[in-house]
């Protein structure tokens, strides 16, 4: 039996694993966490909508159901000439046929990032947010700024949704304790029109959200930092607050930039469109790269998603079987782009949709909420394999 080595435990690889195990490969899952975090439900831990828990599968009950081997460290170095992958703990890991890296990005590194938090950082920063929150509630007014950056060498490392969800979560939960008035909620990001990704009808809208909940803007200044007192932007000025959220771009890893694979601009490990990790003939290796990782090709509004990750996951465990049974019928997430989002308010959602022909955005009140928390219910029971997956979800 083919030996797979999948490093990382988040969308990509755990979704690898779990296809892999279904064609009968003997796969080994290295995560530095021994929980699977669903991140696009996590916006609700700050808000006490969700507990941490709720958010968290825990990787040894996955291990059990799906009988792949867990092993709970960080990778320090890999090595595409030596085929060997190093971990902290020092164990040197060789004996693979394929190696699939799903670790997702590092990011980007800003003057006084110490000074934010990100719901998209640490797992456990979602209840530190939650914590600088309650004290402001406590307190009984305040100034908070949310925003999301950019990574000028790659377009596709930006994450902006979370952000915008997380400020309409928090805009609803103060308006329900009564206090909203007590807040000043301001949006910020450098780019003259963020969410532009989603197409022009969802730029409208959004800037009609913000205009019927009061949220102030700052959008088209480069950011030079950020300090105990805010963010501080290119023309000198200042966005004052008491708490900032800040979910910075994309960028590669640390261990890839200093790696032999071969990479972008941005220190993303460059694939062919099957994710495969090409020799320097272009011949194919047994290395693939998937979900934040690797580097996303295609249309400029290209955005790097959980829902690619699992679709570039289930490619690559089909092009591999392919490959073991001599078949080259092999699969490329090119032409699946796309752009899939329930954007949640807390009491209402917009369902967010782009591909190479459309673009759209259909306001969901009330219903759309109960949809994304559905799918979060979803999102856990397909994993543990309590519920079928539906396809394409």
């Amino acid at each position: 039996m083919k030996k797979i080595l999948i490093l990382g435990g988040g969308f990509a690889g755990l979704d690898a694993a779990i296809h892999l195990r279904k064609k009968n490969y003997d796969v080994t899952l290295v995560s530095e966490r021994d929980y699977f975090y669903i991140y696009p439900t996590s916006i609700w831990v700050p808000t006490h909508a969700s507990e941490f828990d709720d958010v968290c599968i825990d990787l040894h009950r996955l291990e059990g159901v799906h009988r792949f081997k867990l092993i709970v460290d960080s990778v320090n170095a890999i090595s595409k000439e030596n085929n060997t992958v190093t971990l902290s703990s020092n164990e040197t890991i060789s004996d693979y046929d394929y190696l699939i890296i799903g670790l997702g990005a590092a990011k980007m590194k800003h003057k006084g990032i110490e000074n934010t938090l990100s719901i998209c950082g640490k797992p456990e920063d979602s209840l530190k947010i939650r914590d600088a929150l309650d004290a402001l509630v406590e307190k009984g007014s305040g100034k908070i700024a949310m925003g999301f950056g950019g990574n000028p060498k790659d377009s596709s490392a930006v994450r902006g949704g979370p952000a915008f969800e997380l400020l309409f979560n928090v805009h609803n939960m103060l308006k329900k304790k009564g206090v909203r008035d007590n807040f000043e909620l301001t949006f910020f990001a450098p780019m003259a029109k963020p969410g532009e990704r989603m197409g022009p009808q969802a730029l409208g809208m959004m800037d009609t959200f913000f205009t019927k909940l009061g949220i102030k803007k700052h959008f088209g200044k480069k950011i030079t930092g950020f300090c105990e007192a805010g963010v501080n932007f290119e023309d000198e000025t200042l966005l004052e607050a008491d708490f900032t959220m800040f979910i910075p771009a994309g960028n590669g890893h640390d261990l890839v930039i200093n790696s032999d694979l071969p990479q972008n601009a941005a220190g993303f490990i460059k694939t062919d469109d099957y994710s495969n990790v090409l020799h320097a003939d272009g011949s194919p290796s047994n290395i693939y790269a998937i979900g934040d990782a690797a580097a996303l090709e295609g249309h400029d509004w290209r955005a790097k998603q959980g829902h690619m990750a699992e679709l570039m996951a289930k490619n690559v465990a089909y092009n591999i079987d392919a490959r073991e049974n001599g078949r080259d019928d092999f699969k490329g997430y090119s032409e699946h782009i796309n752009i899939i989002c329930v954007m949640d308010s807390g009491d209402g959602a917009a369902f967010v949709y782009r591909d190479a022909k459309r673009a759209f955005m259909l306001p969901l009140p009330v219903i759309g909420h109960w949809l994304k928390r559905s799918w979060g219910i979803y999102c856990k029971n397909s994993k543990l394999g309590k519920i079928p997956r539906i396809p394409g979800m």
